[in-house]
């Protein structure tokens, strides 16, 4: 259960991790777009070199990084078996019986698993380098400009916070409750369609139950705290830009004009 990474923070005195806040979440924004422009696997490999060197000075092994794939593994053999069936573009590579893998279904395949790999990285990499506290602040101040139209930014930036962390939290809960489904006897592998639906809901109830147990926790320990909904806050540590910021903006701006020129040239 501690093997979960997607959403934990990891305390490290690193170059990244002493990053603004705003700084990582609009570099993650900025290539998250990037992903998505169409430029092929030169594209991919210019993020993918940049996360890598990201990777090495925010500290974080690369087994920590792995261990978020895990869960989306079933996700990625379930989206390369539907594109091999359904792509029928570019030429034959192979034909068994009726069935004829094309070219475009294999490269289109690698294409979407790599986007949801840079993906996972990127989003592992901000949870796992920012406090939650500090994240909360970031998207504070990033939303800060829609409060003048009345939005309520400090309580969407703490939702939005309080989700991320809540993922290891679902996910450590859910190996907990199929280690003790399994110890009374539940297969969730073999059996009948029935049964499989029948051994799915008794995953998914009690996980239910629980996140929604943990969730009036949560609010309770908030509102022992003092924390009330759209209350003016004041803060004791303050946001700055320094250099770093700065130069890390300007890489993450460059691979996205970069690509967008790749794109249109």
């Amino acid at each position: 259960m501690n093997n979960i990474a997607l959403g934990k923070y990891i305390p490290l005195n690193s170059f990244v991790h002493k990053l603004d806040p705003r700084t990582k979440i609009i570099a993650m924004m900025f290539l998250l777009v990037a992903i998505f422009i169409p430029v092929g696997f030169t594209g991919y490999g210019i993020i993918g070199v940049f996360l890598i060197i990201a990777l090495i000075l925010s500290k974080l092994s690369f087994s920590f990084v792995w261990q978020s794939f895990k869960p989306t593994l079933f996700m990625l053999v379930f989206l390369l078996a539907i594109n091999m069936f359904i792509i029928k573009t570019g030429d034959i590579l192979l034909t068994i019986g009726t069935f004829n893998l094309y070219s475009g279904a294999v490269i289109q395949t690698v294409y979407i698993v790599l986007r949801l790999l840079l993906m996972i990285v990127i989003t592992t990499m901000l949870t796992a380098t920012t406090k939650p506290l500090d994240l909360t602040m970031g998207l504070e101040d990033l939303l800060s400009p829609l409060a003048k139209l009345n939005v309520p930014t400090h309580d969407i930036a703490m939702m939005i916070s309080l989700a991320l962390r809540f993922i290891p939290t679902l996910l450590e809960e859910a190996q907990r409750i199929l280690k003790a489904q399994a110890s009374r006897g539940v297969d969730m592998e073999s059996g009948s369609f029935k049964e499989k639906i029948q051994a799915i809901l008794s995953l998914i109830v009690p996980l239910f139950v629980s996140s929604f147990q943990k969730a009036d926790d949560l609010a309770d320990a908030m509102e022992a705290r003092g924390y009330v909904v759209g209350a003016k806050r004041v803060r004791y540590k303050q946001l700055k830009f320094t250099f770093s910021d700065f130069i890390t903006l300007v890489a993450v701006i460059g691979i996205l004009v970069g690509l967008i020129l790749l794109k249109v040239l």
